[in-house]
């Protein structure tokens, strides 16, 4: 073999953004994510799938994409941190899961945010009245290292809150 390098097409969508691009197959989604697209919200911190701060939606549901290959997303819908904003939402808006961080302080330096955020956004939908038993066990698989946790469930606890009074 000549050292030649083969390379996949990968055909997705991102945030509601259709992508098509050539990849080589070892190419970890949350690489592709970041280098060949650009969205940097899809943070990398232990490359195992254990600290959860790689967290993005994949068909809907939270996936961590350290350990999934580009090309295993060929053909499905992705959503990032940086799709979460509201539809049409330019500037500074933000989804109401962020602004219930931001009202909480659920966050200290950010860095784990956007995969507790990516985890919650289907938590909340499926548990729209979620128990503090039930927060903590949702966030079970991501690691924050500043806040102790407490924060995070007070912001889940008010963004269930919010839901269910707008919902009327």
């Amino acid at each position: 073999m000549s050292g030649a390098t083969y390379r996949y097409k990968v055909a997705l969508t991102v945030n509601g953004r259709a992508y098509e691009r050539e990849v080589e197959p070892r190419l970890l989604l949350s690489d592709f994510l970041r280098h060949e697209l650009g969205l940097t919200g899809t943070h990398v911190g232990c490359e195992h799938g254990v600290c959860g701060a790689c967290t993005i939606l994949f068909d809907g549901q939270p996936v961590r994409s350290c350990i999934l290959f580009a090309v295993q997303a060929d053909g499905h819908a992705l959503t990032t941190v940086e799709g979460l904003a509201p539809a049409g939402a330019t500037g500074d808006a933000l989804h109401p899961l962020q602004e219930v961080f931001r009202d909480s302080h659920g966050l200290q330096c950010g860095f784990c945010t956007p995969g507790f955020l990516m985890t919650l956004v289907p938590f909340l939908d499926e548990n729209p009245d979620p128990s503090e038993d039930d927060i903590r066990h949702a966030l079970s698989g991501n690691l924050c290292r500043c806040t102790g946790y407490q924060n995070i469930v007070e912001a889940v606890k008010l963004a269930a809150s919010r839901r269910r009074a707008g919902a009327r």
